[in-house]
């Protein structure tokens, strides 16, 4: 949609990611790179044009972007060169933190003593943003949280959850709070990573009464998205999955946060959920690693070791090596799951958007999730089709057509 400016303000805007996907809206901007890895740039939806897109966001490091993406190393010498005047410009404001519930120290967090105070501020921010965009989406991009116990009786109903913030409750984990200052705004929220934030029942009563769309958890970019991939297909042929070994090392930020206990869990718990529902079955076997590796920085390696059975119960093997850049993957997608929101939103639709399934390693459903990845693309082509420009367009062609 031409002339229709999205803002999309980011919590961890510093990061790998964000730094990513700002560098990579700009040189789109200057002509500089092509649309490859935009999963829905040859859709003609009636989605807003990436040159029309804006940014702002929190971090718990207040550098500007040029300096944050030096760090990260994921930009090209050349890529860097032609944008770093413009990520000059661009600083985090100040941002959550509690270190109940993530160990990164950092120097620009809000200055407010309760939920209530830090939730203000946060509206504050996306009510001075909105003035510059015609609509806005919040993008989680923040490292992992630990794991918590989502089924907390706080947790169950808005009602409990906003006297919960009142009180100030511990249990109530920034990533939470960042949601519902969103939802109370009406903007749409995506959830990507594995922290538990809009995903309990009191904000998807939130965001159905404000009717705001939602979606998460934890985006599919690598080893998870080649997962859903292989095992339908192995379904498909009725060869059986004895065992799944998973491991993978990165450097970067994330990789640090992971690297402790709490947080790993998390994030484990998301990579792990989806092998059993798409084939139907438990495997036993079924094991994830994440290792922190520091040298690799972004740049992320992923072994898959696949055991399974054929005909005659012969025994039979696939081995993976994916070598991937993590913040070249997820950047993408961040960017189209900010312009779907956008779109459903436009379009009166609100709670729980399972057409982004394909995008999450834990979609947020309404019923059971769909994991196998070329139903969740269906879903989601079928929803665009729906939603399809009136001028130029037909069948909306598959990404794996």
């Amino acid at each position: 949609m031409a002339g229709k400016k999205l803002g999309i303000a980011v919590i961890g805007l510093g990061g790998a990611v964000g730094t990513t996907m700002v560098a990579g809206i700009e040189l789109l901007k200057k002509n500089k790179i092509s649309k490859t890895g935009l999963p829905l740039a040859d859709v003609k939806a009636d989605l807003i044009d990436y040159e029309e897109i804006v940014f702002s966001g929190w971090d718990l490091f207040g550098a500007d972007l040029a300096q944050a993406a030096k760090t990260h190393g994921v930009l090209s010498y050349e890529q860097l060169a032609e944008v770093e005047d413009f990520l000059k410009i661009l600083k985090p404001l100040p941002a959550i933190a509690d270190s109940n519930f993530l160990e990164i120290e950092g120097d620009n967090i809000i200055k407010a003593n309760s939920h209530t105070e830090k939730i203000a501020q946060i509206r504050s921010d996306l009510r001075s943003f909105k003035k510059n965009c015609d609509s806005v989406v919040v993008i989680n991009l923040a490292s992992t949280e630990k794991l918590i116990d989502e089924n907390k009786e706080i947790f169950k109903s808005l009602e409990k959850f906003e006297r919960a913030i009142e009180e100030n409750s511990e249990e109530i984990s920034p990533a939470m709070l960042y949601a519902y200052a969103s939802i109370a705004e009406k903007i749409p929220y995506a959830n990507f990573t594995p922290s538990v934030a809009v995903e309990i029942p009191a904000l998807i009563e939130f965001a159905e009464k404000n009717s705001v769309p939602i979606a998460g958890k934890d985006g599919k970019t690598g080893q998870t998205f080649i997962k859903t991939v292989l095992a339908p297909a192995l379904r498909a042929r009725n060869l059986k999955v004895v065992g799944w070994y998973s491991t993978n090392i990165l450097g970067n930020r994330d990789g640090f946060v992971l690297s402790n206990e709490n947080s790993l869990a998390s994030k484990i718990k998301t990579k792990s959920s989806v092998l059993n529902d798409i084939l139907g079955y438990e495997v036993e076997d079924h094991i994830v690693d994440i290792r922190y590796y520091r040298p690799r920085g972004d740049n992320k390696e992923a072994w898959d070791s696949v055991d399974f059975l054929g005909f005659l119960e012969q025994q039979m093997q696939i081995k993976i090596n994916f070598l991937c850049k993590d913040s070249i993957l997820a950047a993408p997608l961040a960017i189209e799951i900010a312009r779907c929101l956008e779109l459903a939103q436009r379009s009166g639709e609100k709670g729980i958007q399972e057409q982004l399934s394909v995008f999450f390693k834990s979609p947020m459903s309404k019923g059971n999730p769909e994991h196998a990845f070329h139903r969740q693309e269906q879903m989601l082509m079928a929803w665009l089709e729906k939603h399809q420009a009136n001028t130029n367009f037909g069948q909306i062609k598959l990404m794996f057509d």
